[in-house]
């Protein structure tokens, strides 16, 4: 028998933790660099038209509807007549109250009141299907209306 005799302790020892810290930044920045973020997936076709005064708009308080004829990988199952997209889907003009009243409420309390709808036209689509776009507005009392362009100057084209 030996004279020493060794205490063998019956508990785990402590998971070091020294270096959780850098292994949590990495992951963060790895998904940050990797994660791309996206508005719309656009089913419309969407060459605006040319305007020469043009500012910013704020999109924290915007809407955006996009009208045009369906693009090309759609046009087999909706067909060419001029559609309506609001979101990811289109949308009839009969189902315009539903989605807008839908996309109001997820605004910020204070700016609900404050909508500016943005109209991103095809400068090939129908203005019969603008005028029926604007009279859902009337009726929902979504008065602010912008209609996106881009910049320049038709007339030198």
């Amino acid at each position: 028998m030996s004279k020493f005799t060794k205490k063998k302790s019956s508990e785990v020892p402590a998971v070091n933790t020294a270096s959780l810290p850098d292994i949590v930044f990495m992951l963060l920045f790895f998904f940050m660099v990797v994660t791309v973020l996206r508005d719309n997936n656009l089913l419309v076709q969407n060459t605006l038209p040319k305007a020469d005064q043009v500012e910013k708009l704020k999109k924290d308080r915007s809407i955006y509807i996009y009208a045009g004829k369906p693009s090309q990988r759609y046009q087999d199952k909706y067909g060419t007549e001029g559609k309506i997209q609001i979101g990811d889907k289109y949308t009839d003009v009969g189902n315009i109250k539903f989605a807008l009243t839908e996309l109001r409420a997820k605004l910020r309390p204070e700016l609900q009141d404050k909508v500016m709808v943005a109209l991103k036209v095809d400068e090939d689509t129908n203005t019969g299907l603008v005028s029926d776009i604007k009279q859902e507005l009337r009726e929902l009392n979504m008065l602010k209306i912008i209609y996106i362009t881009t910049p320049g100057n038709e007339t030198e084209n």
